[in-house]
């Protein structure tokens, strides 16, 4: 069993890097594997640690260092020797399923609160633009059309900024769910694959008791 680590520097957080590399990890059948997102300095590092044949660890290398997601903008990978144990690749797949679970989760929260602010904003700000009426109609109009119109559009101003911020919560969640769609997929499929293997095992061991007993 060989075990290395490798530091991807760049912008390499929340494009998608780790689940990226865990699913080639998976499919090189790499049996241990972990991947977190660091900071070093103020800059993105992303550690990965595998563990496990030498043939294969050395494949999973040679595709970490030449290929990345889209979003991703890679400055250096750098691989070293790694002395200590490595959590299962397994753990890790539940460990990000959770993370990304949790994610939407905050994503949704945050939804609400910038719904919540929204209606509060608006309550408050047509509160001011009624307050700006009544004046005009106890000066007898002498408070210019202007001023009404000006409240009117600051009102529309801070409605569209939160309308933005609601919508940008929207997309990380839309985001975060597919990412957890694709990994709920692909360990589905692998069990999948799995149970099916194990039923050939059982019908093969069940036609040689059969043919045992029969010359018996």
């Amino acid at each position: 069993m060989k075990a290395k680590e490798i530091a991807i520097k760049g912008k390499v957080h929340d494009v998608g890097y780790r689940l990226f590399l865990l699913s080639e990890a998976e499919s090189v059948f790499i049996e241990k594997f972990d991947a977190r997102n660091v900071l070093v300095d103020g800059e993105q590092h992303l550690i990965v640690r595998v563990e496990g044949v030498e043939e294969r660890i050395k494949r999973f290398i040679v595709f970490a260092e030449s290929n990345y997601p889209p979003e991703a903008s890679v400055e250096a990978v750098e691989v070293k020797d790694y002395g200590e144990e490595v959590r299962s690749i397994d753990s890790f797949r539940q460990s990000l399923m959770v993370f990304q679970l949790s994610k939407m989760a905050q994503a949704g929260v945050g939804m609400l609160r910038k719904q919540d602010e929204t209606i509060s904003v608006i309550k408050e700000e047509s509160e001011k633009t009624r307050e700006v009426a009544r004046e005009v109609a106890r000066d007898g109009g002498k408070k210019s059309r202007e001023v009404t119109m000006a409240e009117g559009e600051k009102t529309r101003e801070v409605v569209e900024k939160v309308r933005e911020e609601v919508e940008k919560t929207r997309e990380v969640v839309s985001v975060e769910s597919e990412k957890t769609r694709v990994v709920l997929k692909e360990k589905i499929e692998e069990d999948v694959e799995w149970i099916k293997g194990e039923i050939i095992g059982i019908k093969a061991t069940l036609e040689k008791v059969t043919e045992k007993v029969g010359v018996d």
